[in-house]
């Protein structure tokens, strides 16, 4: 197959969501609290669907399924990754996630979930948590316990154009006034360590993972640096953000055009700012804000028109 896969995302309210995902985006949404945008999932919570071609209509999860040259026959039992766009209209709670053996064991055979940020836009000023104090699980505990939120949480200063590296075990959290794009393992498991004491929908405090979640948390914090590699092509810049176990990210910066070369078994990519044309072989694929698509492992060769901005991703395996 020598034409990109085109795919529907699915939404999800959060009580942090807002209606960004429509304003910028353009997304018919269900509410203003949409807090999330799964733009490429086939996870059981949330299947993006074909919009384009003989595989209309179909789920991602059943394409992999079905036809799996598609993917260069990778060899997992799921597909791998999943990529969101998150509207934090107000902070997220602080979370923090299993790796793959204890979510195998403890999540009905889930995924961990290492994860990225990518900030697309956010206010001016805002921070993020990212990290914590503590030197030891004791003292993680006891500052939990004794809720010492302001000492033991650390904060960073984010700016559009910033990513993150976000593993397994590390404690975080986006914080209000934040557009992001997450590229992910294909997992939806996320232990809440704290809520800001906030009311859910059937009016109680909001569910709470305490215990899991001091069992998974890397202490003391480490924090990975990303240092992206820029380089610069004639039509455009390619931006390697991170080689990682799970996943390889990067950003296509077309400027006029850019020739690309896949050879990988297959690609992720979202077109987050501006529009353009793909070119595989004869054939012309329009691309604008918003649209989310797969190369398959059929497509090696393709070339990238116009003005526009591009995460991709694909698994490292």
């Amino acid at each position: 197959m020598k034409q990109p896969i085109f795919l529907k995302p699915i939404f999800q309210e959060r009580i942090w969501g807002g209606n960004q995902l429509s304003d910028v985006y353009g997304y018919k949404i269900p509410s203003n609290q949409t807090g999330e945008c799964w733009a490429i999932s086939a996870h059981p919570n949330g299947q993006s669907v074909v919009l384009n071609g003989d595989l209309e209509g179909k789920t991602l999860g059943e394409l992999w399924d079905e036809q799996p040259a598609l993917f260069g026959n990778f060899e997992s039992d799921r597909f791998p990754l999943l990529t969101k766009i998150l509207d934090a209209n107000d902070d997220l709670s602080v979370q923090v996630h299993p790796n793959d053996e204890y979510a195998k064991e403890f999540e009905h055979g889930e995924l961990g979930k290492t994860e990225c940020w990518y900030i697309i836009d956010c206010d001016e000023g805002a921070d993020m948590i990212f990290g914590h104090h503590a030197k030891s699980k004791e003292e993680l505990i006891q500052m939990m316990e004794t809720g010492e939120w302001d000492n033991l949480l650390q904060r960073i200063k984010i700016k559009p154009g910033d990513f993150f590296y976000v593993p397994s075990g590390t404690i975080h959290a986006l914080c209000k006034g934040t557009l992001v794009l997450e590229t992910q393992q294909s997992s939806d498991t996320t232990y809440r360590v704290y809520d800001y004491d906030r009311i859910g929908q059937d009016g109680s405090l909001r569910e709470l993972h305490l215990e899991k979640a001091i069992e998974v948390t890397t202490v003391p914090h480490t924090a990975t640096k990303v240092e992206a590699v820029i380089a610069k092509e004639e039509g455009g810049t390619i931006t390697t953000f991170v080689e990682e176990d799970y996943f390889s990210v990067y950003k296509w910066d077309v400027e006029s055009s850019l020739e690309l070369v896949q050879d990988h078994h297959f690609i992720l990519a979202s077109v987050i700012g501006g529009q353009g044309t793909l070119h595989i072989d004869d054939e012309i694929f329009t691309l604008q804000k918003g649209c989310h698509f797969i190369l398959p492992n059929g497509v090696e060769r393709f070339k990238l028109k116009g003005d526009m901005r591009i995460i991709a991703s694909h698994s490292s395996n």
